[in-house]
């Protein structure tokens, strides 16, 4: 369970027992264990959106699970976005890794985080709640899936720093097995719009990865949690496109 415990202490904010964040190296061996810590983030988006919705209106009950969603999670991914929306200002690989590095968000991605959230708020809104709950659950794990993926498929930036420490310590065992229970739980919670969701989830996070790594010459941790986090955003616009054609 060290695995596990390490990932969900670095993928949360839940008090769990033991030490403080692990070393970016151990944290990859438990990359596995990404999309399981991802269903325990889906049960309590479940859980959080019938107490909201069974007390608010849709846009506000949206808009308080959003918030919880954000949360729990620290705001981890949503900073790794941030530094990347940044960083596109930069006029060459070395000063946009410079500005990813600086620790004060910009007009880029400050800008790009409220149009973010609120895409993530109106779909959410305006999904029936029949499908809205199981698209809760599976988003936060097919998410979770694409950091092992990713580092798997392109080189680190840098020679150092976590994404690189954290690429290194990958195992190719823990891609197939975080695609394999993401698989399984979209198949699970929404059938066959299940491989729909789960092929444009990981098609946005690979195509969202391309681009910064052309950029910046690789892939860092910022890039990652950007990744995780248009992947999240994709599953949610994927189910609502798909229930509001076939309505």
């Amino acid at each position: 369970m060290s695995g596990f415990l390490a990932a969900a202490r670095y993928l949360t904010i839940v008090p769990l027992p033991g030490p403080g964040h692990a070393p970016i190296d151990a944290l990859g061996r438990s990359a596995a264990w990404f999309p399981i810590v991802g269903i325990g983030i889906g049960v309590g988006l479940v859980l959080a959106d019938r107490v909201t919705s069974w007390l608010f209106p849709p846009l506000l009950a949206a808009l308080l699970t959003v918030t919880a969603w954000k949360l729990v999670t620290g705001g981890l991914h949503l900073d790794g976005l941030a530094d990347c929306l940044d960083g596109l200002v930069g006029r060459d690989p070395e000063r946009r890794l410079a500005v990813m590095r600086d620790s004060r968000i910009g007009a880029f991605g400050a800008i790009g985080l409220i149009f973010f959230l609120l895409l993530e708020i109106v779909a959410l809104s305006e999904l029936p709640p029949a499908v809205r709950a199981r698209t809760l659950l599976a988003a936060p794990v097919i998410a979770r899936a694409t950091p092992a993926l990713l580092s798997r498929l392109f080189r680190p930036a840098r020679p150092d720093g976590q994404g690189a420490a954290f690429h290194a310590s990958v195992a190719r065992s823990s891609t197939a097995i975080g695609v394999a229970v993401a698989l399984a739980v979209a198949l699970l919670s929404l059938g066959a719009l299940g491989l729909v969701v789960i092929a444009v989830g990981l098609l946005a996070a690979l195509a969202v990865a391309g681009l910064l790594a052309r950029l910046l010459g690789g892939v860092t941790g910022d890039v990652l949690g950007a990744a995780v986090e248009v992947s999240e955003l994709t599953v949610l616009l994927t189910v609502s496109a798909w229930t509001f054609t076939g309505r």
